[in-house]
């Protein structure tokens, strides 16, 4: 079994968009049983709390469903669990490895790493409030990430 977690600031809007993007696109081809896909925050700031709305009507305008999830904060122990750890921006890779204690396997990397944009963060649409840009980098990467890992 593949296992992948998604790694961002707060665990409300990029990260569920990935991890059920991914959970989707892993689905819709039959293969669930082959992975394990999560995601989690580096922040304390949203723990518990539910996808943003927002977030949550850009992934159900897509037929993508995010019921049950609930924001949660990376551990060290998640380092040694995942195969890959996928981060949306460079700020969550510099915090992921704080809270791991660095990557020392080489399993995080950025999600639009996988794809030609090598190096750019996924839109955040927690600032900038376009969750069609978020989309469509997420759509990119988990794209590009699901060809690399099939």
């Amino acid at each position: 079994m593949k296992r992948i977690l998604f790694v961002c600031h707060g665990n409300i809007c990029r990260l569920p968009m990935g991890e059920f993007v991914l959970k989707d696109r892993v689905q819709t081809r039959g293969l669930s049983d082959l992975y394990e896909i999560a995601s989690a925050a580096t922040s304390r700031e949203e723990i518990g709390n539910p996808v943003y709305p927002p977030a949550r009507a850009k992934l159900a305008e897509h037929g993508i469903s995010c019921g049950g999830h609930h924001a949660r904060q990376i551990t060290r122990a998640d380092y040694d669990h995942f195969d890959m750890i996928i981060c949306m921006d460079s700020n969550n890779i510099r915090n992921t490895m704080r809270i791991t204690g660095g990557d020392p396997d080489g399993k995080i990397s950025l999600l639009l790493d996988h794809t030609p944009r090598t190096g750019q963060s996924v839109a955040d649409p927690w600032y900038t409030g376009d969750f069609e840009a978020t989309w469509r980098d997420v759509s990119e990467g988990c794209e590009a990430l699901l060809a690399e890992i099939l």
